[in-house]
């Protein structure tokens, strides 16, 4: 059986400016991370750390979220 390349919603990370955000998940969430951290390396063939992807995993995120972004329009 062929293997082929996962899609993912996050592109492949080029910089970032990072701005540090203490943060604390559940164990099962965590494994989730880890597991997305095997797939994204899979994927873009770099190794990237969770904390890396977390960001982009955010953006992706609120840039689908149609509630958030009216809210947000609303309170500009």
């Amino acid at each position: 059986m062929a293997s082929t390349t996962p899609t993912l919603k996050i592109p492949k990370i080029i910089t970032h400016k990072p701005v540090k955000i203490p943060v604390s998940v559940p164990h099962e969430l965590n494994a989730d991370l880890e597991a997305y951290a095997k797939v994204y390396e899979q994927a873009h063939g770099e190794k990237q750390s969770v904390g890396s992807l977390i960001p982009y995993m955010l953006s992706a995120f609120l840039a689908s979220d149609s509630g958030f972004k009216k809210a947000k329009r609303e309170l500009a």
